[in-house]
């Protein structure tokens, strides 16, 4: 099942698809569906399947956006850092989202600005305190996110917050696909292309902390509540370990895909200053 959020008549409503059928829900987005415990099976209206240039970010105002860090085994290598004991975990807020065909914001202020392609847990139920089978049953389904990221106002102080929230830098979608449709532990191929060229070519198999570890860590210390987010890491491949480093240069098309949910396509575009 995939579910999802258009933008229609100055509006945006959430659909449901379960094989070839597209039916357009009594809900604003996916996050407001979610709160709802009849989401698999509420009924809607019928209709065609929505085109991709419609698609808004599935959840238009997560209450949580959370991240971690420096979980792949390769992108640790890559960097020269230790496989983490626990999970790095930071916050993202919603200033930072676009969906999935708009325009992604470059800042005036760097020109450090990297790529990270991340498989995305959807939360589905309210969980606390969870073990693994509790927290895999809490996760509704699965989105793509791009974490793009100012390396150079990251690295400022050792925490990592103000290089990971500028306007309107990190695309989400283009649908969440429901969990029992994808096992990311089996392994789900996850790739970032900037102007039709490959710079990350990953699998979710080679993940440090599974999904379902993650969400349980998390719920030790906070409540997670239906449509909050929680991007599981980036593969190896970002810009910021290649030799010379790259960096993602103003007017290009990035591409960030996931095997079984599908692709954002954004066009990176340099800030306007007032």
């Amino acid at each position: 099942m995939r579910l999802g959020t258009v933008r229609r008549n100055g509006t945006t409503q959430a659909f449901r698809q379960d094989g070839d059928t597209t039916e357009y829900l009594p809900a604003r987005d996916v996050g407001d569906l979610l709160q709802r415990d009849d989401w698999r099976t509420l009924a809607g209206e019928p209709g065609p399947a929505p085109e991709h240039s419609e698609l808004e970010m599935p959840i238009l105002r997560p209450g949580k956006i959370l991240c971690a860090g420096l979980n792949y085994y390769a992108h640790a290598e890559e960097v020269g850092q230790d496989v983490p004991k626990y999970p790095t975990i930071f916050t993202k807020y919603a200033n930072a989202l676009v969906g999935p065909t708009d325009d992604v914001v470059l800042p005036a202020a760097s020109s450090k600005i990297d790529w990270e392609a991340e498989l995305t847990v959807v939360i589905g139920s309210r969980v606390r305190q969870a073990d693994e089978a509790g927290a895999r049953a809490a996760i509704a389904g699965y989105t793509v996110m791009n974490d793009v990221s100012v390396r150079d106002w990251q690295g400022r102080t050792s925490e990592w917050f103000q290089g990971k929230n500028w306007d309107r830098t990190t695309p989400v979608g283009p649908v969440v696909v429901t969990a029992d449709e994808l096992d990311p532990e089996a392994g789900l191929a996850v790739e970032c292309e900037l102007d039709g060229a490959t710079k990350q070519s990953g699998n979710t198999s080679d993940l440090i902390f599974s999904c379902a570890k993650l969400v349980s860590y998390v719920s030790e210390f906070m409540t997670l509540e239906p449509g909050d987010l929680l991007a599981t890491g980036t593969p190896a491949g970002v810009g910021l370990a290649r030799k010379p480093r790259e960096w993602i240069p103003a007017g290009a098309q990035m591409v960030t895909r996931i095997e079984g949910i599908g692709e954002l396509r954004n066009h990176c575009v340099p800030e306007e200053q007032s």
